[in-house]
């Protein structure tokens, strides 16, 4: 279980996250699915939070095995390629965020199983109480997904329209 120490930041070895950006197609639509962020940081905001899933990356550990490794514990859906590259960002905090879109589904009446984190709340009190990684997730066409997600990681957004076509445009792509 993570720890969340009172200044709000888990110790680190590096500043490198990855993540994956889990996409379906719905009626011609492009939709995203993205992670709301749990803890009592915070409970009220909606807008400028949501997330790709994503996690520090373990010393000497690959970006990929990383992304898929966190999309896994923070949600609790087995991810399946093909990985459509998706290049990475960086953040205002200072960290950099590698992710990969991958087409899947998600079945919202299925709850997310994620990751449990203990925060010592509130800061500086001395208490501690665990909260769940990740308290939502859904997927949003990609012009809502714009106000929901941090607006660090949009640029993913972009890469993916650019690279993800529905599958029967690649069914007739490859033919």
């Amino acid at each position: 279980m993570t720890r969340y120490f009172s200044n709000n930041r888990v110790p680190r070895r590096g500043r490198i996250s990855a993540g994956l950006l889990m996409f379906r197609w719905n009626q011609g639509v492009l939709e995203v699915f993205l992670a709301r962020p749990g803890g009592p940081w915070f409970p009220h905001k909606d807008h400028d939070i949501w997330t790709i899933p994503k996690g520090e990356v373990e010393s000497g550990e690959d970006l990929m095995a990383a992304a898929v490794r966190e999309f896994q514990e923070e949600v609790g859906i087995e991810p399946r390629g093909p990985y459509l590259e998706l290049g990475s960002v960086r953040q205002r905090g200072g960290k950099t965020v590698h992710a990969w879109g991958f087409e899947g589904n998600w079945d919202a009446s299925v709850p997310i199983r994620t990751s449990m984190v203990e925060v010592e709340w509130p800061a500086g009190s001395g208490q501690w109480s665990v909260w769940p990684e990740i308290d939502r997730a859904a997927f949003f066409p990609v012009p809502t997904a714009r106000g929901h997600m941090k607006v660090a990681q949009h640029p993913f957004l972009e890469r993916l329209a650019a690279v993800a076509r529905p599958a029967a445009k690649r069914a007739a792509v490859s033919a």
